[in-house]
């Protein structure tokens, strides 16, 4: 305990950075396992897809490059930041259920075509 004493008088600022650094490190460290952990549970993967989630959730879930989903989204605004299904229909001016469509079919597609 001395010793980190005398660090800390002697590098105040240096031993600051370095508790910065280790606690932001720590939390990325617990965020991965978190996400980890999520994505590991089998009821998570392969939805069915919801007017909630966003395009991000959609490609984790089932698997898919992001190109599927931005491909079946069509024109219109780009997804945004936590941009739901239901945001980017009512965007397009169509229903929830006609986007879903539409990225159900691109899904089935892709799975089709892998080996």
């Amino acid at each position: 305990m001395r010793r980190l004493a005398q660090a800390w008088r002697r590098r105040p600022v240096l031993l600051g950075l370095f508790a910065l650094a280790s606690l932001l490190a720590a939390l990325f460290a617990v965020r991965s396992v978190v996400f980890m952990v999520y994505w590991a549970d089998p009821a998570h993967r392969d939805r069915p897809i919801e007017g909630w989630m966003t395009p991000r959730y959609v490609v984790q879930s089932w698997g898919l490059p992001p190109e599927i989903v931005t491909e079946a989204l069509g024109d219109g605004p780009m997804p945004g930041k936590r941009r739901t299904i239901e945001d980017l229909a009512a965007d397009r001016g169509i229903s929830v259920e006609e986007l879903v469509a539409r990225i159900t079919a691109a899904t089935q597609s892709y799975r089709a075509n892998q080996p």
